[in-house]
């Protein structure tokens, strides 16, 4: 499979610096020592996600859709396939992701890791005033360099869920596609599970 990057490029002292430390975390994490989760959001938009498709000759094949609606989601996932998300039909800013990023530091059992990109929710003045705070309760936020999706393990999964888990029918309708987003969702760790490779340091 090819790796989507962004086209920008991040400082190489940067880069393999925050590569390194997130390999120990890897490594705290493995054995035990600590949670390590990774975050991002994504949305599922009502416009479908179908990448391909087979026909019979002079079959005319089409999925239909609904205009101009997305569901918004906030995901955490980890190796094990434990997962904390949340999702809305409004845009996520800042304070939705202190929030859940807040519930999340009441329910750890030991210090834990997670792993966030630079986006500018992630950035806001909000959150990096709570830092303290979760910091004191054993949540620690690790950020990573820039233009490094690749290293974002919760990259994959809404990858699994937009091409996988959601099927063409989910997108008919709605309140439909908003049930199946949340089902597949709730469903990680149970019914749905991804087998995430080992931490790749390329």
């Amino acid at each position: 499979r090819i790796r989507k990057r962004c086209k920008g490029k991040p400082n190489e002292q940067v880069y393999d610096s925050k590569k390194a430390d997130l390999q120990e975390l890897e490594t705290l994490a493995e054995k035990g020592l600590i949670d390590l989760f990774y975050g991002d959001e994504s949305h599922v938009s009502s416009e479908g996600y179908v990448p391909y498709g087979w026909q019979f000759p002079n079959e005319k094949v089409a999925v239909y859709t609904e205009k101009a609606y997305k569901i918004n989601i906030f995901g955490l996932i980890n190796r094990a396939n434990e997962c904390y998300w949340a999702s809305t039909q409004q845009n996520i800013d800042s304070p939705f992701i202190v929030n859940h990023l807040d519930d999340l530091s009441f329910k750890i059992k030991k210090n834990t890791f997670v792993v966030l990109d630079n986006s500018s929710v992630h950035q806001s003045m909000l959150l990096q005033q709570c830092l303290p705070i979760w910091q004191n309760r054993g949540l620690f936020i690790f950020f990573l360099p820039t233009y490094s999706p690749h290293l974002n393990m919760a990259e994959t999964m809404w990858r699994k869920l937009k091409t996988e888990w959601l099927i063409p029918e989910d997108y008919l309708e709605k309140d439909h596609l908003f049930y199946a987003v949340n089902r597949c969702m709730a469903n990680i760790g149970s019914g749905l599970n991804i087998n995430f490779s080992r931490f790749n340091l390329n």
